[in-house]
């Protein structure tokens, strides 16, 4: 393990202050930042995914953001591969990449692959979405909940994308999406880690924050930014770069379905469930070490990273 060269996690909810500390590190330690985040992969969608400033990629570039198209689909297989790539080019550099971000199931790819999962079926999709109209999704949710426990714990009754996929995995290979996940049959991941997470113990002040910055986004012009994006060729409301959090409840605003004191409402909840399944995530890792909150945090995470480093 010691010959593998080194590798640097951080990882944490939403609206935990990951950015600002990876910048940091990179300031004292030579340090290269690749993203781990689903949609600060999409190009123009900058506010709404707290992407970092201008300002603060000059001093600490980012890999692996504005990539691709909003109107792309992009997908873990496909992170695992690009990120790979990222930290091959950092080590050979001479530096040390800083892998960083609130994609719990990029940062799991990466480490242990993913089991090929079935393609699409319509067929199967048709039954369950004729289920959903005549049952609810309600109803197929609590389906999941007895089939793949792990997965329904992750996934929200409203939220049908996800559940349908879950659903439809399980039909068609009789496996739960969440086995699947965990990985197998991929090649080693070539270096050793260390994994660092940021996450306030108080949920309280956790909350805080995501209704600032959700209310920060939009006077920073989400509205006008999701707007935009709804005008380019081939934007539709179900595709997986607008199913990211605030995208969806803006779209419906802007279409009239949500006032907007329920976009505003709706998104700092949706924002409240994601960060919840992120801790889901993170309780599962093994061998993080976890910040403390305030101050010291970044005292803390550079004695780990100044000790690991020397290794």
């Amino acid at each position: 393990m010691r010959m593998l060269p080194p590798a640097v996690c951080l990882m944490g909810p939403t609206a935990s202050g990951k950015t600002e500390l990876a910048i940091e590190l990179t300031r004292r330690f030579p340090l290269e930042i690749v993203s781990v985040d689903s949609a600060q992969v999409y190009r123009g969608m900058d506010i709404g995914t707290a992407k970092p400033r201008a300002e603060d990629l000059e001093v600490a570039p980012h890999r692996l953001i504005d990539i691709c198209e909003p109107t792309e689909a992009y997908s873990a297989a496909r992170f695992r591969e690009d990120a790979l790539g990222e930290m091959a080019a950092i080590t050979t550099a001479g530096r040390v990449p800083l892998l960083t971000g609130g994609t719990m199931l990029y940062f799991r790819a990466l480490q242990q692959g993913l089991s090929p999962l079935p393609q699409a079926d319509p067929a199967v999709r048709a039954a369950i979405e004729t289920q959903a109209s005549v049952e609810g999704w309600a109803t197929l949710h609590r389906r999941l909940q007895a089939v793949d426990p792990v997965s329904a714990r992750r996934i929200h009754p409203n939220d049908p994308q996800r559940l349908q996929r879950a659903l439809e995995v399980w039909m068609l290979t009789g496996r739960p999406l969440s086995e699947l996940q965990r990985g197998g049959g991929a090649r080693s991941f070539p270096y050793r880690l260390l994994k660092l997470a940021r996450a306030p113990r108080d949920r309280q002040l956790l909350h805080r924050r995501i209704e600032q910055r959700f209310h920060g986004m939009l006077d920073a012009g989400f509205e006008a930014e999701v707007a935009h994006l709804m005008e380019r060729p081939g934007m539709t409301a179900d595709l997986p770069s607008m199913r990211a959090v605030g995208y969806r409840q803006m779209w419906k605003y802007l279409t009239g379905e949500f006032t907007r004191e329920q976009m505003i409402e709706r998104g700092i909840i949706a924002t409240r469930q994601l960060a919840k399944r992120q801790f889901t995530w993170l309780r599962a890792e093994q061998d993080l070490v976890w910040l403390e909150e305030g101050p010291q945090c970044v005292e803390q995470a550079t004695e780990r990273l100044a000790d690991f480093l020397i290794q």
